[in-house]
């Protein structure tokens, strides 16, 4: 019969851990990149819904301030462009976070790592990468003339 020692996988050693938290620094550092872009995006997105609240709000009868209501459909685009990019940057963290996950777990069971890893690696930066130019394409219509007028 098998002692319970035997079962344990052997835990890896300080070494190990110093050289896999090494490894995972940069990851790390990525996921709190994205999580602060996270927090600019959500921060854009309440602005466009703040204006398009404040444009319904605007009565028919209002003539100083009617003109504004032409911009819903602009307002509703870059709504769409900052909820796309607002979810891709959310993808990208999740990826970036089962990174550092599958690192930790592969080294406790002594698994090679380095393809899926990498393969994560490059998912997350490519839907960061998305969020990015969503967040562009945004910015590129984001100021016009009726944002200066009032």
């Amino acid at each position: 019969m098998q002692s319970v020692t035997q079962l344990i996988p052997v835990t890896p050693s300080i070494d190990q851990l110093a050289r896999i938290i090494g490894n995972v620094a940069a990851p790390a550092f990525l996921l709190g990149a994205v999580a602060a872009f996270i927090s600019v995006l959500i921060s854009r997105i309440n602005r466009v819904i703040d204006r398009t609240h404040f444009i319904h709000g605007i009565p028919g009868s209002d003539a100083s301030k009617s003109f504004l209501k032409a911009d819903l459909p602009r307002l509703r685009q870059r709504a769409a462009l900052l909820n796309r990019s607002l979810f891709c940057a959310i993808v990208s963290a999740i990826l970036t976070a089962l990174i550092i996950i599958v690192a930790f777990v592969s080294a406790l069971l002594h698994l090679a790592h380095e393809y899926g890893v990498a393969i994560l690696f490059m998912a997350a930066l490519v839907m960061f990468c998305l969020s990015l130019i969503d967040l562009a394409r945004e910015t590129r219509i984001a100021l016009h003339e009726n944002d200066l007028r009032v």
